[in-house]
């Protein structure tokens, strides 16, 4: 009988080891199930912060396209002959003189007011589930001691502190789950454009490895990859390691930014940026997947950025119902000052979201995609579903009733937050929501209404 135990234990383990080996190829990264954890948290908040938020500098009104007014983009831009190129180079030399170097800004890059524990508990209040730090971006500057950025880093220049290591405990001290956005290349590093399999081998995977063996992410972020096929950032090698030797190879979800050939096609979840759909990606998005924008016209803070430019609370929360009803997440970015302040009408904006959530979160976290959605497709109407239950999301206050098909029973019917009773009639399966009447005093929502039908599916 011990013997038999013995063999048991031994095959189990064998065929969970065997399990968890992920080979060095495509297609068996991409047999890896996301960690659901990532599917049910719904909303998080990106952060974009390094020297680029001392000049702070885009033009947010210009008509040159949605990527060109990217703040953090400011030492490319002005060094290229783009349109956009002119204005970030004439606003430049106009401020600071030819002659100044964008290394220049690095000493002025001091986060003297920032406190990560305030952060932290701002994107709680936000209701936020996870937070993502660039830890680098394509300016090569990381917001960690690392070795392969000697002089170029957050402890040894500008802030004097370990950014990463202080807002990882920060964020996950607030219960939340913590990520870093890792940038693959790197503008103007000499061994990037010299030698690019010794930048890969000797910097960059380097790097990633300390990010995750340093302060264990649940999510790692990589951007910055389109110069290159995943076979050059030696992606799949790095992901199989990830996957099979890390400290967080259970738990932690990754992008679908390895290569010029993988959006929407490997690697974790698939991402869309400012609703633009990057070359390549076609057709409806099947699998797990992540919106990622700015308040306004930038992820890096902008000074030029008026109040026009920022998206209403409203239309952020609208934004957030259909995302969310569509199977996906929002990640969206706050933009920090140099010394380190998130400005108010960013913290604003969040304050308005964290109050919706916390009347109305029950119809956005853990929640899913409706099958049969778009067989009840109405203007300013969108659905999610937990388990039994339907949650009709309205963007718009309805002015007449709600006819909903595919449901099969209801127990009963009622409106987030509302305290009075709502009328519905069932008739085959189909079931009709009578809209209440609500006074200033009984409104529950500035924004968004939520009407929930409670076992729905049985």
């Amino acid at each position: 009988m011990k013997k038999i135990l013995l063999l048991l234990v031994l095959l189990l383990f064998v065929i969970s080891g065997y399990s968890q080996q992920y080979k060095n190829n495509w297609k068996s990264i991409d047999s890896r199930p996301i960690p659901e954890w990532f599917e049910d948290v719904k909303f998080g908040i990106f952060i974009h912060w390094g020297v680029y938020s001392v000049p702070a500098w885009a033009p947010a009104n210009a008509d040159i396209g949605v990527y060109a007014k990217y703040s953090e983009w400011y030492w490319s831009r002005i060094n290229d002959n783009s349109d956009a190129g002119k204005l970030f180079r004439e606003y430049h030399n106009t401020m600071y003189g030819e002659d100044f170097q964008y290394q220049d800004f690095a000493p002025q890059f001091k986060a003297q007011h920032w406190d990560p524990e305030q952060w932290a508990e701002l994107f709680k209040r936000a209701g936020a589930k996870y937070v993502v730090l660039t830890s680098k971006h394509h300016e090569g500057f990381t917001l960690w001691p690392s070795e392969q950025s000697w002089n170029w880093n957050s402890v040894d220049i500008g802030p004097h502190r370990d950014i990463c290591g202080d807002l990882t405990k920060a964020v996950k001290d607030a219960g939340l789950h913590m990520g870093f956005y890792y940038s693959l290349y790197e503008w103007y590093n000499p061994l990037y454009h010299n030698n690019l399999e010794k930048y890969v081998d000797d910097h960059m995977i380097p790097q990633m490895k300390d990010l995750v063996n340093s302060y264990k992410p649940d999510l790692l972020w990589t951007d910055g990859e389109w110069d290159h096929p995943s076979e050059k950032w030696k992606s799949t090698e790095f992901l199989a390691w990830l996957y099979n030797d890390s400290p967080v190879k259970n738990s932690i979800c990754v992008n679908d930014r390895w290569g010029k050939e993988t959006r929407s096609k490997h690697g974790g979840f698939y991402t869309t940026e400012y609703d633009l759909v990057h070359e390549g990606q076609k057709g409806e998005i099947q699998k797990a997947w992540e919106e990622c924008r700015g308040i306004g016209t930038s992820f890096g803070y902008n000074q030029m950025e008026t109040p026009d430019n920022y998206m209403t609370s409203d239309a952020l929360i609208d934004m957030l119902v259909a995302k969310v009803a569509d199977g996906g997440n929002l990640l969206l970015d706050v933009g920090p000052t140099a010394d380190g302040r998130i400005p108010a009408i960013q913290q604003q904006r969040l304050f308005d979201i964290g109050d919706w959530l916390q009347l109305n979160g029950e119809a956005i976290y853990g929640t899913r995609k409706w099958n049969d959605a778009d067989e009840n497709k109405r203007e300013n109407v969108y659905y999610t579903r937990k388990g039994n239950d339907l949650y009709v999301l309205c963007t718009r206050f309805p002015e007449s009733s709600i006819e909903i098909k595919g449901i099969k029973k209801v127990s009963n019917v009622n409106l987030l937050g509302f305290n009075g009773e709502v009328n519905y009639k069932k008739s085959g399966k189909k079931v009709t929501i009578n809209i209440p009447q609500l006074s200033p005093l009984t409104n529950p929502s500035e924004y968004a209404w939520v009407f929930k039908i409670e076992n729905a599916f049985k």
